[in-house]
């Protein structure tokens, strides 16, 4: 039996494969631990074996991507001068390979069916949690929270976030009609009690700002783009003047009590400091990737029995920036960084220059999430986690686009002066 290559590296006609692997590759993402090596070369297998079919259309041309593998080179790099070489080689392959596979999923799956993955995939893991959740203890505050199948509140919180992203997507975005808005009201149900039940005030309060940046964006689709560019950046100054009237004003602390969380954010003011004293050992190229969360290393047995973390493994210092400097330098940090605000800028200019734009705001609203995030959580600088592998398909998906666009100025221009 013959199977079309459309069938596999579409992105139009092969839905099922290709929605099917973002829902496994999803489901990987967070329970790789639980199910172990098995699971990541699962991963694998959905997406590298595609090169085989036609490697020029999965693979497309890697040198028009080079701002896009920065990071992952010089994560790779870093084993030179690394503290732990050996981890740092493994880990940096390791990230190296999940860009590529993101990216061979980027070239693939079309925005459509990426909500539709993302929906089944973030569908089951929080099932999947509640199935064979369980409370855990905080030792810092003292209380209980449901972490569901995880080992931390804030993973099942935010995959709550994404399921709420791609509900959204579906229901008010236009993604979706049919049995799949069913589908997403479903998801928003589930996603809401589990952000009820874990009690992440990250995951709440970055839900919440995702959820209203959508319908702000959404809103702002019914303007022209030149009215639509003026607009969102009277928006925009507006939001920033509001968030720093409410920082001096005490809105700080207000959203803080209303979670139960104190100044500290539990400890985590204590281990933002200890990660910058860290990075002064070496500022400019870091300690190795991954080099210094490593067991019989010093600093990382004080600060593991200090938070009592007993496992000795799954800890992070709870700021993106912060890692990635103790680890990489700021070199490291500037090159993930750099893929970070490009992709939002990139796909924020999309939508605003462009009458529709399905891709353009589902991508820069899954950038937004993940840009908020990076200030209390590291989604996008480990391999096998589901923001890494959003961050480089968005990505990938600018990059590709830029080139069209390139290629197409005079379809652009058309596609502008179609009135909203």
């Amino acid at each position: 039996m013959k199977i079309a290559r459309a069938r596999l590296i579409g992105p139009v006609g092969n839905e099922a494969y290709a929605a099917t692997a973002v829902a496994l590759s999803f489901f990987v993402f967070a329970y790789s631990f639980r199910f172990g090596q098995v699971s990541i070369l699962a991963y694998y297998a959905l997406w590298l074996p595609l090169v085989a079919v036609d490697y020029r259309r999965v693979l497309g041309n890697y040198t028009r991507y080079g701002w896009i593998f920065a990071f992952a080179i010089f994560a790779c790099l870093s084993v030179f001068w690394s503290q732990a070489p050996g981890v740092s080689a493994r880990a940096g392959l390791q990230y190296l390979s999940h860009v590529v596979c993101a990216l061979i999923a980027m070239r693939v799956v079309d925005t459509r069916t990426l909500v539709r993955g993302g929906l089944i995939g973030t569908g089951l893991v929080l099932l999947f949690s509640l199935a064979f959740g369980v409370y855990h203890l905080d030792p810092l505050d003292g209380t209980y929270s449901f972490v569901g199948a995880f080992a931390s509140k804030n993973q099942l919180g935010f995959y709550a976030s994404l399921a709420v992203l791609f509900a959204f997507a579906a229901l008010f975005l236009g993604a979706e009609r049919g049995i799949w808005k069913l589908g997403a009201g479903g998801s928003v149900l589930i996603a809401l009690y589990c952000l009820k039940a874990s009690q992440s005030a990250t995951s709440v309060l970055t839900t919440v700002a995702i959820a209203g940046l959508c319908l702000a964006l959404r809103a702002l689709e019914m303007l022209a783009p030149k009215q639509r560019k003026t607009l969102f950046m009277v928006l925009a100054v507006t939001a920033v003047l509001v968030l720093v009237a409410g920082a001096y004003g005490g809105g700080y602390e207000m959203v803080l009590g209303a979670f139960g969380k104190d100044a500290t954010l539990t400890g985590r003011t204590y281990l933002w400091q200890q990660g910058i004293e860290a990075a002064h050992q070496a500022p400019a190229i870091g300690l190795g990737y991954q080099a210094f969360w490593v067991q019989g290393f010093a600093e990382a047995e004080r600060l593991w029995d200090a938070f009592f973390i007993g496992t000795r493994s799954g800890f992070h210092f709870h700021n993106t920036f912060i890692a990635a400097t103790v680890e990489t330098g700021l070199i490291g940090c500037l090159l993930l960084t750099m893929v970070l605000l490009v992709t939002m800028a990139g796909h924020l200019r999309r939508l605003l220059s462009t009458a529709h734009d399905l891709e353009a705001l589902v991508l820069f609203t899954v950038a937004a999430l993940l840009a908020v995030r990076t200030f209390v959580e590291i989604d996008i600088l480990n391999p096998y986690h589901v923001g890494s592998f959003l961050l480089y398909f968005a990505a990938g998906k600018l990059a590709d686009t830029r080139r069209n666009l390139a290629r197409h100025p005079v379809a652009l221009r058309r596609h502008e002066a179609v009135p909203a």
